[in-house]
């Protein structure tokens, strides 16, 4: 029986110890972290506990290819799901409000009621949503084991997907914004993602959420990510947690252990590295393994840019079931680092009972952060007072703009927590903060990696890193990607 060794017990570490333990192998995944789950995970604070995770989960369709991957994993096995109502609401400083309903023809008659002169714009948009409800995401086989036939089945599929692609694809979501006349929904769909971020962004996200397919698995996160390793170590699979990989011992073309933390040597005949890119090619391997497609996006960052947040958890002693679960809203001007916040996210969890103590009701804000913004917050955690007190500076300017937008919070609000791109860096080992890969931009090319080190027989890359837009999913999939491609290597078949 073959060894393996997995670096990581994040979504993608947990999916390919799973097939591993499905497939014949003898595996262990070694994690950091005293619990699993990477940045799959969620913490209590004061009686609350914090989802760090899952704005929005792609596969909760039942009956669709990915919903069937999550469940074989033990992620969403007989979990009930949450449909919210609206993916976002958007409150203009006009007093307008943008709704994106999940039923489409109802975010249609709404934003026409709003807007009656962007009706073709509107029409449009909305056309290219349904247009491309029809996309799966390809879990079945990574494309280097496609065989001739599959990849001619694969293009057909994708059809609207590429139609989308090619009309969007190359344009900016604040370009495409302006072809709207309203200032409510030219801001909406501005803000809508990140800065970066090319048009065709927000057409797969609402395509996957007005079809059922893009909803929220009840008890959050951390129980998400725990469901995945009680399947794993139901498979026979052994974990050892508070275990880093700090660097790895090779033997020529091989890698022949993984050296810990806490000064245990791990040896296997395979490794998988489910693990941040850059810490497998920078700090387990030195550098001396440079990858010209990292590389490249590494040394690029104004067209591959790397987002992270900052992650303010605040305690309501109320409910809010009137309020939309995530809704975005003008707040008077106040700076985080160089950049003036205008506006705020919030997301409540109130169909989430179990987060808050009776009667209360968990808040999130996030705030987006940038290259410029990880170097001052990694300037000011050189000093932990000085980088304390900014984050309690932060969660006390959020707690002040929602008084404000709803005074009767005013004095009900608690700050539980803050956490930072340093937070995300510390915890996870996320290059410069990042808690998703390359953002695909209009000026950048998209990366599918197959997550072969060259000049290495024996080590694999698993995650979000090889392929867009990262996250979940992309995690879910590689980490059994890199089964199959093990299974081909031993000339065995593969058990999904």
């Amino acid at each position: 029986m073959a060894k393996l060794v997995i670096i990581g017990g994040g979504i993608a570490g947990l999916s390919a110890g799973i097939f591993a333990q499905k497939n014949g192998f003898a595996s262990m995944i070694l994690e950091k972290n005293h619990v699993l789950g990477g940045e799959c995970t969620g913490w209590d604070r004061q009686g609350y506990h914090i989802d760090g995770c899952i704005h929005w989960l792609v596969g909760t369709k039942k009956g669709t290819p990915i919903h069937e991957l999550w469940t074989s994993v033990g992620a969403l096995d007989g979990v009930e799901i949450y449909h919210q109502e609206s993916f976002l609401t958007f409150e203009h400083a006009s007093g307008a409000a943008v709704h994106l309903y999940r039923d489409l023809e109802r975010l249609k008659s709404s934003w026409l009621e709003l807007s009656p002169q962007d009706a073709e714009a509107i029409d449009d948009f909305c056309q290219a949503i349904e247009q491309l409800q029809s996309y799966e995401i390809p879990v079945e086989k990574p494309r280097d084991l496609l065989g001739p036939l599959e990849k001619v089945k694969l293009m057909m599929a994708m059809k609207d997907a590429g139609l989308i692609m090619r009309k969007f694809g190359k344009m900016s979501l604040k370009e495409y914004a302006k072809t709207f006349k309203h200032p409510a929904l030219r801001e909406t769909l501005a803000s809508f993602l990140p800065d970066g971020y090319s048009a065709s962004s927000v057409f797969f996200a609402l395509a996957a959420f007005t079809k059922g397919q893009a909803s929220i698995p009840y008890g959050g996160s951390k129980k998400f990510a725990q469901r995945m390793a009680e399947r794993y170590l139901s498979l026979g699979g052994r974990i050892e947690t508070s275990c880093e990989a700090i660097g790895l011992h090779k033997e020529g073309s091989k890698v022949s252990g993984v050296i810990c933390s806490n000064g245990q040597t791990f040896a296997a005949d395979y490794f998988i590295a489910a693990c941040d890119a850059h810490v497998l090619y920078e700090r387990l391997l030195k550098g001396k393994y440079p990858d010209p497609d990292f590389q490249k996006r590494y040394n690029n960052p104004t067209d591959y840019p790397l987002g992270s947040e900052i992650h303010i958890a605040i305690g309501y002693e109320g409910t809010m079931e009137e309020i939309p679960r995530t809704l975005r809203f003008p707040v008077a001007p106040f700076k985080v680092n160089e950049t003036t916040i205008d506006y705020l996210t919030i997301t409540h969890y109130s169909y989430e009972p179990d987060f808050a103590p009776a009667g209360c009701t968990l808040l999130i804000c996030s705030i987006n952060q940038f290259p410029a913004d990880y170097d001052q917050w990694h300037a000011l955690a050189e000093d932990p007072g000085s980088y304390r007190r900014e984050k309690s500076r932060v969660g006390e300017e959020v707690i002040r703009a929602i008084a404000m937008r709803f005074p009767q919070m005013q004095g009900k609000l608690s700050l539980l927590d803050v956490a930072t791109p340093k937070t995300f860096e510390r915890y996870c080992n996320a290059y410069r903060g990042a808690f998703m890969s390359f953002l695909p931009t209009v000026s950048g090319t998209m990366m599918s990696h197959t997550g072969r080190i060259k000049g290495l027989q024996n080590l694999f890359l698993s995650g979000q890193w090889l392929q867009p837009p990262g996250g979940l999913p992309v995690a879910l999939i590689t980490g059994k990607d890199t089964i199959m491609r093990l299974c081909k290597i031993k000339k065995q078949p593969f058990i999904g």
